[in-house]
């Protein structure tokens, strides 16, 4: 028989949590004032991606860097730099792997036609 599971420690919980909130909050604050700098023309929906991928990134390296980094400035200053560079290695990693995926399907489709039919031959048969 297995000991009964330890009992939930709320307040511990709610410290995580907490924690989480604030790092993804700080992530995405940097990239809203990165953002508000930029001089180019974006859409909506760009914004809310950036910003999205800033706040997630920001709350794992601040999960991941908890037990590292003691001082709270520098572990406030890590999870802003990560939130504000978050886009950027999200778009490449992107890049990445839609540049792999497209070679693996060239290399699966290559010498194939698109409707799976063999290319007709030009010699002509001889009749006889």
């Amino acid at each position: 028989m297995s000991p009964p599971p330890a009992p939930v420690d709320s307040e511990q919980t709610q410290t995580i949590i907490k924690d989480g909130i604030v790092a993804s909050t700080l992530g995405g604050l940097a990239m809203c004032a990165r953002l508000l700098m930029s001089t180019e023309q974006v859409s909506f929906f760009w914004v809310v991606r950036r910003v999205t991928a800033a706040a997630i990134t920001a709350a794992l390296v601040g999960y991941g860097i908890q037990e590292h980094i003691q001082s709270p400035g520098l572990r406030m200053a890590v999870v802003g730099a990560c939130g504000y560079a978050a886009p950027e290695v999200t778009d490449a990693v992107l890049l990445y792997i839609k540049a792999r995926g497209k070679a693996e399907v060239d290399k699966v489709t290559k010498g194939t036609k698109s409707n799976g039919k063999a290319k007709p031959s030009k010699a002509k048969r001889k009749r006889g």
